[in-house]
């Protein structure tokens, strides 16, 4: 008997041979969006550098690190450059969130290296999803990737400049980290919507979340920079 072809057609056969790689990884991305989905609203209602608003904004990031690494191989895969796009500007929200926490003193806490690059891969990022929306021959629907393609090369080049030039607001940080956590939440919120709300129009799907959510944004730091000029800190952001 020949045991080497016994051997293959039982690993063939096997259930773990027959996973298919992209519903494998699709199926982690649903999680780790699900955990963003349902964790950023704790953190959100917490009291802000307490320690569950602390634990609830780690726990987040992380699943946010998880959906973006889980679709840049899903694009890799599969579902092409536009979504990998899309997965690079959501977590340039997070991460740039993430990363201002170590800079809350800019005058001591000089910004690495790193922090200029991933600006430099959002402004990249942000023409490319531009060049996709001109390109594409749908007029429908192109208008969706030159949105968000304008929205991150702003975003790149506005943090380049910061980068340079750090803001002299000692409250400066804290809305960057919460204006770039919010967004991130925005953009999974905008996920599962294009996902799920089909009895939406198109665009609706798309760019509720970010009208919506970008009003919340300034009426929080409204309210914020109000509540930091009464009590005398001066500039604010």
């Amino acid at each position: 008997m020949d045991y080497s072809r016994q051997t293959n057609r039982s690993r063939a056969s096997s259930p773990l041979m027959r996973i298919n790689p992209f519903y494998f990884t699709l199926a982690i991305h649903i999680v780790a969006g699900t955990v963003a989905l349902l964790i950023a609203p704790l953190a959100m209602a917490t009291v802000k550098g307490g320690r569950w608003h602390r634990r609830w904004g780690k726990i987040y990031f992380w699943a946010m690190a998880g959906v973006a690494l889980t679709a840049g191989f899903m694009c890799w895969l599969r579902s092409g450059l536009f979504l990998f796009l899309i997965a690079i500007f959501s977590f340039y929200l997070a991460l740039t969130g993430y990363r201002v926490l170590g800079r809350k003193k800019p005058e001591e806490d000089k910004p690495h290296s790193f922090d200029v690059c991933i600006a430099v891969a959002m402004v990249l990022a942000g023409a490319g999803l531009i060049l996709l929306g001109v390109r594409d021959a749908d007029a429908r629907q192109r208008w969706v990737p030159i949105i968000f393609g304008a929205i991150g090369v702003f975003l790149g080049m506005m943090d380049i400049v910061r980068l340079r030039k750090p803001p002299r607001a000692k409250q400066a940080w804290m809305f960057l980290h919460m204006t770039r956590f919010l967004g991130a939440y925005v953009a999974t919120v905008t996920a599962f919507s294009v996902v799920n709300f089909h009895f939406l129009p198109f665009y609706w799907r798309w760019l509720w979340p970010t009208a919506f959510g970008t009003f919340g944004i300034t009426i929080w730091r409204t309210y914020y920079a109000r509540k930091f000029k009464s009590q005398n800190h001066g500039i604010v952001q």
